[in-house]
Parts: C-alpha cells; sequence; structure tokens
C-alpha cells in the first residue's frame, strides 16, 4: 500500500483461519489471503523453529503472542496479578520470550489473569494490583533486553471474562504510570473497550500515546468488523489513521463463516488505500 497513512493489519491465527488444523497451515492461509503478518495467543504446542520455518517461507512477521495462561485445568488466565504464582510467572515470561526471540517478535501480551474465587475486593484486590506491577517491572527489565515491548489488555467482565482482574482502560492507565517503564505499553481491543466503557473516540484519543497494538471486533458478536454491530469501524480506522497510529491492527474476531469470505472488509480497505 503506498498511502503513509494506512492501518497495517494482522491475522489472529488462534481466532482466524481454525478451518486449519494447526498454526503453520494457517500462516500459509494468512499469507495466501494478503496479510503481511499474523499474531496468537498461545503457540507453546508446536516447536519454534517449526513456526519460525511458516514464518520464513511465507514471509510473515509475527508480532504479538500472549504469555502462556497458567494452569488452565483450574481456570487460569494469566498469572500476573496472581500473589504467590510470581516464580511460575517468570518462567512463563521466560518461555514467552524464548518464543518471541526464535520468531522476532517484538511484543508479548502479559496476561494480569483471573481475580480468584472469594475474592470480591478490598484489600485482596489491592494486593493484586501490587504483584502485578512487581510483576511488570521485572518483566520491562527481561524485555528490555531482548528489545520486546510488554503489552497489558483490559478484558471486559460483561460478555467476555466476569473475574479478568484489569477489565477498563482507565485501570490499565493507572498501572502503566505506576510501572512507568517505556517498554510496557497498553494493548487496546475495541470489542473490549466498547463494551466496558465505550467513548472510543475520547478514549482513543486520550491512550494513544500508551498504544503499543490495536484488536478489532465487532459488538456484541465479536465478529467480523463490518458485521451487524454497534462499532462503526470505518470511522475508527479514520480516527486511528488521523491520529497517526502507527502499530498493528490485530484481526481478533469469530468469522461468521470461512475465514477467507470474512475478509471483504479488509479487501477494500486495501484496495482504497493503493
Amino acid at each position: 500500500m503506498s498511502s503513509s497513512s494506512a492501518l497495517r493489519f494482522c491475522a489472529n491465527i488462534s481466532w482466524l483461519f481454525t478451518e486449519l488444523p494447526d498454526f503453520p497451515q494457517r500462516m500459509r492461509a494468512a499469507a495466501e489471503a494478503g496479510f503481511r503478518a499474523v499474531e496468537a495467543a498461545w503457540l507453546y504446542d508446536v516447536h519454534p523453529l517449526e513456526l519460525r520455518a511458516a514464518k520464513e517461507l511465507h514471509d510473515l512477521d509475527v508480532v504479538l503472542i500472549n504469555t502462556p495462561p497458567g494452569d488452565v485445568t483450574a481456570g487460569e488466565l494469566g498469572l500476573a496479578a496472581l500473589p504467590g504464582r510470581e516464580e511460575d510467572f517468570e518462567r512463563g515470561l521466560k518461555e514467552a520470550v524464548r518464543y518471541a526471540a526464535a520468531l522476532d517478535c517484538q511484543r508479548i501480551h502479559i496476561m494480569a489473569g483471573r481475580i480468584p474465587a472469594g475474592v470480591d475486593g478490598g484489600t485482596a484486590l489491592q494486593e493484586m494490583e501490587a504483584v502485578f506491577v512487581r510483576n511488570l517491572t521485572y518483566a520491562a527489565e527481561l524485555l528490555s533486553e531482548q528489545g520486546i515491548t510488554g503489552l497489558i489488555e483490559p478484558i471486559n467482565t460483561r460478555l467476555t471474562d466476569a473475574r479478568y482482574f484489569l477489565s477498563s482502560p482507565h485501570h490499565a492507565a493507572a498501572i502503566l504510570k505506576k510501572v512507568a517503564k517505556e517498554n510496557i505499553k497498553l494493548q487496546m481491543d475495541v470489542f473490549h473497550w466498547q463494551i466496558m466503557d465505550g467513548n472510543l473516540t475520547h478514549n482513543i484519543q486520550r491512550y494513544l500515546p500508551l498504544l503499543g497494538h490495536v484488536q478489532v471486533a465487532q459488538v456484541p458478536g465479536r465478529n467480523e468488523p463490518d458485521s451487524a454491530g454497534e462499532i462503526n469501524y470505518d470511522y475508527v480506522f479514520s480516527t486511528l489513521e488521523k491520529l497517526g497510529y502507527r502499530g498493528y491492527v490485530g484481526c481478533e474476531y469469530k468469522p461468521l463463516g470461512r475465514t477467507q469470505e470474512g475478509l471483504a472488509w479488509l479487501r477494500d480497505y486495501w484496495t482504497r488505500k493503493k
């Protein structure tokens, strides 16, 4: 694309191209669909050299992975804010760094985790925040050695995860202020932000300096950006362009049908920006 303001999109291969059984095949499908970059949640069941081979074969950038979720059988979804799990968090972060280094990936989403059952507020939540800040400070130093940016992402507690610790952009911004490290930034999933706070124009303008990554899906179905729903993505994309956002926009949504058939919105965008 020749337009200097054009947004850069990446395919989230944990959500897209799931018609195919494994990540290397999804990487191929993403490249064939016109993507030059991919992201994923958890790639840890595939050897990093196999992923690197697919990345190089299809000339793709891998731009984002998540830290390991922890013990999923116990209902964990990240460890960074969980008291007593600091050593497990550090091991998981080092594993994420190992994969990121193998894939030349410069962004890792550091997952905060869920509020444990029985914890409803007060000092327990304050302790979780303190643990989160300490773990992010540790992460900033470790990641800086590899030139990697750590990201924290608010996840909505209304439709997606009722007990996720970090649920609003405002809380995330407050955490980032306490951490105060240039390589720890904010991940904006427009889907989550719309559900929790709305007021997208103001929040994008307010938090743009903190943004390290953006993800998109329609509300409430979490389907293609041009599917029926609350968000006018033509306006959102135009706003990001006008504000000079230069990061990636991750396509993290549930296709209504086959992935390729649902990409008309993106093909139209690419055509307009040629």
